[in-house]
């Protein structure tokens, strides 16, 4: 698959009242609008046309925009953040979704789904089970996917915030993944790089276009990457790692 644009939206103000279990200290809101355009900026070495929205100073997490859609080839779906106080920015979000999708299709209540949590490989999505994403998200959303002529597949995911937070497809056929994810049984097809515990939170990784976008500060599992293969683009994301969130979660990404 080829993307062609990317979609981000600018820190709000209020960023560092942000949803957080991390505990790695308070969000320092200048660098975090330094590393933002840093990423835009590796977004665009990737060949990608990044549109960049406005704040919504209302939504101190809106700045990880990949939770509230998800972007497929054949269509888009507005899902139902599992997160109450992030309830409202995909209705932020849907009108410059429908300039390229058209009519967008949406989670309703009482299905949550982040799309952090779905993971695209070809024509399959594996979708996590966890306390964003409930049964009801589930079926709805794998109703949609297959509407479109897609499967979805259940992951078990622990006690991990999303399933992206452990697992990233890199494209043929590789997953970059750690913990229990990397023995999962429903990934025993894929050739696993795995990511050491204590370099966990680079198993967020994000392929675009043939190069992968790995957050700064990893070195085994950047070079873990490279041995595979691929150009890796390291891209600092300390301030939003502070706020639980990773390199996937600060896009969406368009076919």
């Amino acid at each position: 698959m080829t993307f062609t644009r990317a979609i981000v939206r600018t820190p709000c103000k209020r960023l560092a009242e942000g949803i957080t279990t991390a505990g790695l200290g308070p969000v320092d809101t200048n660098l975090a609008l330094v590393q933002h355009r840093n990423y835009c900026k590796a977004l665009e070495a990737c060949g990608l046309a990044v549109e960049v929205l406005d704040p919504l100073e209302d939504y101190p997490d809106s700045i990880f925009i990949e939770d509230v859609a998800l972007c497929t080839p054949r269509g888009a779906i507005l899902t139902r953040p599992g997160a109450p106080t992030r309830r409202g920015e995909e209705a932020h979000t849907g009108p410059v979704l429908e300039k390229y999708f058209g009519r967008l299709h949406r989670i309703e209540n009482p299905g949550t789904i982040e799309a952090g949590d779905i993971m695209m490989v070809g024509d399959r999505y594996f979708i996590g089970r966890t306390a964003r994403s409930n049964k009801a998200g589930f079926a709805q959303m794998a109703a949609f996917l297959e509407s479109f002529g897609y499967r979805a597949v259940a992951v078990p995911v622990g006690d991990l915030l999303h399933l992206k937070t452990g697992v990233s497809y890199l494209e043929n056929n590789i997953l970059l993944a750690t913990g229990a994810l990397a023995d999962e049984a429903c990934f025993a097809e894929f050739d696993i790089i795995r990511v050491d515990e204590d370099e966990a939170y680079a198993a967020n990784s994000l392929w675009i276009n043939g190069r992968v976008l790995c957050p700064a500060g990893y070195p085994k599992t950047a070079a873990a990457i490279r041995a595979a293969g691929y150009e890796v683009i390291e891209v600092d994301v300390s301030e939003f790692r502070k706020l639980d969130g990773g390199l996937s979660c600060l896009s969406l990404r368009i076919a």
